[in-house]
């Protein structure tokens, strides 16, 4: 579990979405499972972040569809669609159960006292911002161009998915955990000091990570409302993946078990 919330999640209406963004996984596997993953503290099954994507993706899905017209409200969905598509990319929302996904690790970002989780959510992106006078917009300009230019030929990978599937929320999940273990945790331990090295050999990857997210949701969106992988899911029961009492792997990404 994190401890680290967006604002929203802290109030009394919306607590309900708290283990939406984020999946913990078993301390030191470094490998992500659905089946195995996907649940909230009382472990009632598809309430984390992948489960969150899969879910809104689907409700965005029946735009067109009269029959769910007074069900959903979508531009809700929309908001947390972004919002969790943006938060499976962040490593540690799919880190450690033992560290709550880094929440646990205290540590200096420098001379400011914080915990791993939160340099990855927030510090590591605000000292990057000093390169551009404090200008977010410069920022995102520099990630768009790296996508035209720098990565034009990864870009087809990072917005495809499986044959007739919207999205593919277990494979960023499994993407993000593997870079924690390789990365994000090394040279990370309780009462570390993490300066100019740590933080210019990672934010390479939170750059990657940034605009992975971004091409991803975009190609999210335009097949749902594009054309191409039309959903129309009899909501809400068949939306996730199948999970058996005899097996943990999932139908998206055996590689990962």
């Amino acid at each position: 579990m994190q401890n680290s919330r967006d604002e929203v999640s802290h109030r009394a209406g919306w607590r309900w979405s708290s283990p939406l963004h984020y999946v913990d996984t078993p301390d030191f596997r470094c490998n992500y499972d659905y089946c195995r993953d996907c649940h909230d503290f009382a472990r009632s099954r598809n309430r984390c972040v992948t489960g969150a994507i899969y879910n809104y993706s689907a409700q965005l899905s029946t735009y067109k569809n009269s029959k769910f017209t007074d069900q959903y409200n979508l531009t809700e969905a929309l908001l947390f669609l972004s919002h969790f598509v943006g938060d499976i990319h962040q490593p540690l929302h799919c880190g450690f159960l033992g560290d709550e996904g880094g929440n646990t690790i205290i540590l200096h970002w420098y001379r400011r006292k914080s915990n791993l989780h939160h340099v990855w959510d927030t510090l590591i992106i605000e000292t990057a911002l000093k390169k551009y006078n404090m200008d977010l917009s410069m920022m995102i300009e520099d990630i768009r161009t790296s996508i035209l230019e720098d990565w034009p030929s990864d870009v087809p990978a990072w917005e495809s998915c499986g044959v007739n599937q919207t999205v593919c929320p277990n494979w960023y999940a499994a993407e993000s955990i593997s870079l924690a273990c390789k990365f994000v945790y090394k040279n990370a331990s309780p009462g570390s000091t993490l300066g100019d090295d740590y933080f210019f050999t990672r934010m390479p990857h939170v750059r990657k990570r940034l605009a992975q997210g971004g091409v991803r949701l975009a190609a999210t969106l335009n097949r749902i409302f594009i054309g191409g992988y039309s959903l129309l899911y009899h909501l809400p029961d068949d939306i996730f993946p199948e999970c058996s009492s005899n097996t943990i792997c999932d139908r998206e990404n055996q590689s990962a078990c």
